[in-house]
């Protein structure tokens, strides 16, 4: 029986730097719930000047990376440099070392997920990638382990604090996008270069990685269709008010058919519900399976100890399993890896929801019935629909909530429509969440 885990680290950044502070600070709990001690044996990374705050022993620290891969003493390896090509590298000649890997690398395993699965089940050795979606939020074991009987219906997800707290202050302030988005990158809520966060490229990396989980087949972020919050207005979320929704950045997956949705995008979804009120850099997730029901798990999404949180959860998971000789209890991608079934993912414009447009339009006789009609003509049904005011000859807005249509009617619609001489710009499109009325 082994008497220790080693536990080597390369990348020693805010997340590196989170995994050493629980591993040395909560040391002896670890040991209680792991049953032997696991210890940290070697850090890699290429500065080992800078003080992390984190009192490491001498010797640990390193600039070369290849002392962590080939250090016999190192039973898992933790990825945390992120990227591509070196994080790729570093994972896979982990795996062919026969060590076990722990990665929070969300958009490696988005692109190569299906790679570094197949080496680790040929290799017979455990990854883990808790800490790639939802920061802290234990969502990969909930789909892997928890609602492993169930079929999952759906997952709604606020998978990126960033855009959940630009959309929050933007929400309960009136603030402009560019505003809030200015104060996030002053308080570090947001990168100097804030586009995968608030593109949703970061949420569509995430939900790539959900839907493989949830129902057992390859997928590519890039067949995701992304779009981001760059567009949202003040006024269209005082119009969702008024319908008593939330506007939120959502990735949304559904099993319809035999056949996924799996989107990411600027959504209303009415206010009580509970992903609506979560604010600011939180996260929540809701699956929602046949057994089960609703399950909504929430908390912080980033951040170093978070993060790290969720790191240690799969280091003191693969000791478990090293000390009870059960490496591989659990199918690195939830499914075994020979029942894994390529499932169709939907085009976008096969997807039905309702919809929120607002035109911009010039006052005057005529208009509401030349919108209705070329609705009408794509099959489109008006639910609701809000005009304020009158403003004879001057530009004014028209919103109109629509019931439940195709994507494809919806911009076929649209683009006859703004070509109209009576439209002043593009018409914005928001997709509703909830029940049609």
């Amino acid at each position: 029986m082994k008497s220790r885990v080693g536990v080597g680290i390369v990348g020693f950044g805010t997340v590196g730097t989170g995994v050493a502070k629980i591993l040395l600070e909560n040391a002896a709990l670890i040991t209680r719930r792991a049953g032997v001690p696991i210890e940290l044996v070697r850090v890699a990374d290429l500065d080992i000047v800078r003080d992390r705050g984190v009192l490491l022993k001498p010797g640990l620290l390193t600039i070369d990376m290849k002392q962590v891969l080939t250090d016999p003493d190192i039973d898992i390896v933790i990825e945390l440099i992120g990227g591509y090509e070196t994080a790729k590298r570093v994972i896979l000649e982990a795996i062919a070392a026969g060590k076990h890997v722990v990665t929070a690398n969300k958009a490696l395993l988005a692109l190569h997920g299906e790679e570094i699965f197949d080496a680790a089940t040929r290799k017979g050795v455990d990854v883990g990638f808790e800490a790639s979606v939802g920061g802290g939020i234990p969502v990969i074991r909930a789909l892997t382990e928890g609602l492993a009987g169930n079929t999952i219906e759906s997952i709604y997800g606020i998978i990126n604090g960033t855009s959940n707290y630009i959309l929050s202050r933007m929400t309960h302030e009136g603030h402009s996008f560019e505003e809030v988005l200015k104060d996030a990158q002053q308080a570090g809520y947001a990168e100097a270069d804030p586009t995968f966060d608030i593109a949703g490229t970061d949420s569509a990396h995430k939900l790539a990685i959900l839907v493989s989980l949830a129902y057992g087949t390859p997928v590519n972020f890039k067949d995701i269709y992304t779009e981001g919050i760059t567009s949202i207005t003040p006024t269209d979320i005082a119009y969702a008010k008024q319908f008593g929704c939330t506007i939120k950045l959502l990735g949304i997956a559904k099993l319809v058919d035999g056949e996924i949705e799996a989107r990411v995008h600027p959504t209303m979804l009415p206010s009580t519900s509970p992903i609506a009120q979560v604010e600011g850099v939180y996260n929540a997730i809701q699956l929602v399976g046949d057994a089960v029901g609703d399950v909504v798990l929430y908390g912080r999404g980033a951040g170093s100890m978070p993060t790290g949180s969720a790191v240690v959860s799969d280091v003191i998971a693969i000791g478990r399993n090293l000390l009870k000789g059960a490496i591989g209890r659990v199918p690195v991608a939830s499914f075994q890896q020979g029942q894994r079934r390529p499932l169709r993912l939907k085009p976008m414009e096969e997807i039905g929801s309702l919809y929120y447009l607002r035109f911009t339009v010039v006052d005057r006789p005529g208009v509401l019935a030349q919108i209705a009609g070329e609705l009408g003509r794509c099959g489109i049904s008006i639910s609701s629909m809000v005009q304020q005011g009158r403003r004879e000859g001057q530009t004014v807005p028209v919103v109109i909530k629509t019931h439940t249509a195709k994507e494809r009617d919806v911009q076929t619609a649209l683009r006859e429509i703004n070509r109209k001489a009576f439209v002043s710009e593009p018409t914005t499109l928001i997709r509703v969440e909830g029940k049609d009325e």
